[in-house]
């Protein structure tokens, strides 16, 4: 059972965006992480793990060398590799990848924008580290960038795009149970609910697609081989990666599914707790930690990342 702890403030509300929520774990300083994104702006707080103390920290949307922008950030996630942890953020204009404490950005990329306007918007969205030295991201026309990472420095380059895909990319998510002997290692999500499995290497290959009967997928995690996806219907369903056999489908959420996430240590799929944040969009959900002991949500126009421990 969870109770619910002090929230932590920040310096501006959540938008309401899928995934509006990060986190990362600094055990050796004994800190944790959170990034919450706010129209141009990501609010990102740094707190002790006894709660006493927060220091914030905004990042603006830029363009290149361009100090700010107003292009509206639709995501911001940390990427932990093994050699290095970098912040990833994604907008209207492009991507921009900072070191882990938000300090310094290493790399910028310039989505591809049309000459005339047109009714279909541009965006990336969907944020994912791969194995040793990948990160993936997704953008408005379906495709996945792949970017390779060296393990210090800015030398960061776009090493392939996949083009599965033919709606916008949504989310995607990498195998986070640190096995080594899972086939697939990413699965992207789009607004048709189309699902791709990736297995990642030099040239990433196509393992299976599975279909997403025109419902868009929200939120997606991959854990052991098993898919754990979230839809526009409110329906959770657990596909197996490889084959596509859906296992299971749970139908306890009325309304759309805005964030899923799972505890990589512990795995188990079960039904622990629920809770109703009175009037709250909610728009973030994510673990502190790999034993799932805490976790945090966001909601639309809060300005406050409510957070839950176990009793």
């Amino acid at each position: 059972m969870y109770h619910k702890e002090k929230s932590i403030p920040i310096k501006s509300s959540a938008s309401a965006l899928y995934n509006n929520l990060s986190v990362l774990r600094i055990a050796p300083r004994c800190l944790t992480y959170f990034t919450v994104v706010h129209a141009n702006v990501v609010n990102m707080v740094s707190a002790s793990w006894d709660g006493l103390n927060y220091s914030h920290r905004q990042l603006q949307s830029k363009e290149g060398n361009v100090a700010t922008s107003s292009s509206l950030i639709m995501q911001a996630a940390w990427c932990v590799l093994p050699s290095r942890d970098l912040l990833v953020l994604t907008s209207q204009k492009g991507i921009q990848m900072y070191e882990s404490d938000g300090s310094i950005m290493v790399y910028w990329h310039a989505l591809d924008t049309p000459e005339t306007p047109t009714a279909k918007a541009v965006f990336a969205q969907g944020i994912s580290a791969v194995r040793e030295k990948h990160i993936c991201v997704g953008v408005s026309s379906g495709s996945v960038l792949v970017f390779d990472v060296p393990s210090k420095g800015s030398n960061i380059t776009l090493s392939e795009v996949l083009e599965e895909h033919k709606e916008a990319i949504t989310d995607m998510a990498s195998e986070c149970s640190g096995s080594l002997e899972c086939i697939a290692d990413l699965v992207s999500a789009d607004d048709s609910g189309l699902l791709c499995v990736w297995k990642s290497g030099e040239d990433f290959q196509l393992l299976n697609k599975i279909p997403g009967f025109d419902t868009s997928c929200s939120s997606v995690k991959l854990w052991k081989g098993t898919v754990i996806a979230g839809y526009g219907t409110g329906q959770i369903r657990l596909y197996e990666a490889v084959t596509g056999i859906l296992h299971a489908e749970v139908n306890a959420h009325a309304r759309w599914i805005y964030s899923l996430d799972i505890a990589p240590f512990t795995g188990l799929i079960e039904h622990m707790y629920n809770e109703c944040v009175t009037d709250t969009q909610i728009c973030g959900a994510k673990f502190c930690d790999g034993d799932g002991y805490a976790f945090a949500v966001t909601g639309y126009d809060l300005s406050e990342i409510i957070r839950y421990t176990q009793a």
